[in-house]
């Protein structure tokens, strides 16, 4: 659990407990016995709600396995009133020093069964209904933000027939001599129809998405510095294997942008990725400038955004580590059951 969530929890129970013992205190009973009687209820009744919460509804009710969890459901409220006669009996001999006292056994139970399973089926109903009203205001959120996302997007958008037009008409001005400058924007062009017309899927063919950004590295590349040494190896990588399209590219850019141009030390930006034992693992390291002034640091968007797609599309599937030093900086990014 977060910190927060433990200090709601604490501060939930006090209030329950405070509520329990003011309330529920009767004439004949001291404030002192009040206290004590209160706290143990307060115990099985906390027992009991979290089992439910962290496996009864979300491995059995939600699973729609009704009957175990009635079963279970029961079994521990019937538990923790049996548990709670030896308990009773222990505070009123030792701690109230009440001798000779007639206990009925069914009596507590009875009265620890009611109370138990009232409290606990409240306070779930309570949280359940909670879950619900935060679910469908979380839900609400995401469809407002997806709809506004559609509409930026169709502001934003061009027509793509008029840019490859475009660029076929530089491509045909641009002197048959001047190779280089052919290549790139034939490399450029390529880039482009796969973003605008293969990324549209949730998965992707690696090999697909390995020729993207090797187009990308040669723009980069010849635009640099020669200072800058620039490998990338995928040797290892073999099979038809997919992967969410544009996922690596972010961490690439990120690597030429701010890729250091430092006199008397080697100046680099090492890619790697290989897939083993059915694990895809991307390692990227680029040195960085000794000396940054803070406000050419990165916002840090990019990477932030990166993070965000993979908690969406690999829950638990995934391992990311950013390793940032004063004069490189590298992260490695483990997919799993690929």
């Amino acid at each position: 659990m977060r910190r927060n969530t433990i200090i709601y929890h604490l501060l939930f129970w006090l209030l329950a407990y405070i509520f329990w013992v003011f309330v529920f205190r009767n004439n004949t009973l001291v404030l002192t016995r009040a206290i004590t009687i209160q706290f143990c209820y307060l115990i099985f009744i906390a027992a009991n709600y979290y089992f439910n919460t962290l496996y009864n509804i979300p491995y059995l009710l939600n699973k729609k396995q009704y009957v175990k969890f009635g079963v279970l459901f029961i079994l521990a409220i019937t538990l923790t009133a049996i548990i709670r006669i030896p308990v009773s009996m222990a505070v009123t001999i030792y701690l109230f020093k009440v001798s000779g006292t007639h206990f009925d056994y069914l009596s507590i139970f009875n009265n620890s069964f009611v109370n138990i399973l009232f409290w606990v089926v409240f306070i779930l109903a309570g949280k359940m209904i909670a879950d619900k009203i935060s679910s469908e205001i979380y839900i609400e959120k995401i469809e407002k933000e997806k709809a506004t996302n559609e509409l930026n997007f169709l502001r934003a958008q061009f027509n793509p027939h008029f840019l490859f037009n475009s660029i076929n008409s530089i491509y045909g001005h641009i002197d048959k001599t001047n190779k280089p400058a052919r290549e790139m924007l034939l490399k450029f062009s390529e880039m482009l129809r796969y973003q605008l017309y293969e990324c549209n899927v949730e998965q992707i063919e690696l090999d697909r998405e390995l020729n993207y950004i090797k187009n990308y590295i040669d723009l980069q590349k010849s635009r640099i510095d020669d200072r800058i040494r620039v490998s990338f190896c995928d040797d290892k990588i073999s099979g038809n294997l997919k992967i969410a399209p544009l996922l690596l590219i972010t961490f690439i850019e990120n690597a030429f942008k701010y890729v250091g141009f430092n006199d008397g030390r080697d100046n680099f930006i090492d890619i790697k990725l290989n897939h083993q034992n059915g694990h895809l693992v991307f390692k990227i390291l680029n040195t960085k400038d000794v000396y940054i002034n803070q406000a050419e640091k990165a916002s840090g968007l990019g990477i932030t955004n990166v993070q965000r797609r993979l908690e969406l599309l690999y829950p638990d599937k995934h391992e990311l580590k950013i390793d940032e030093r004063d004069e490189s900086y590298e992260i490695t990014l483990t997919l799993f059951d690929v």
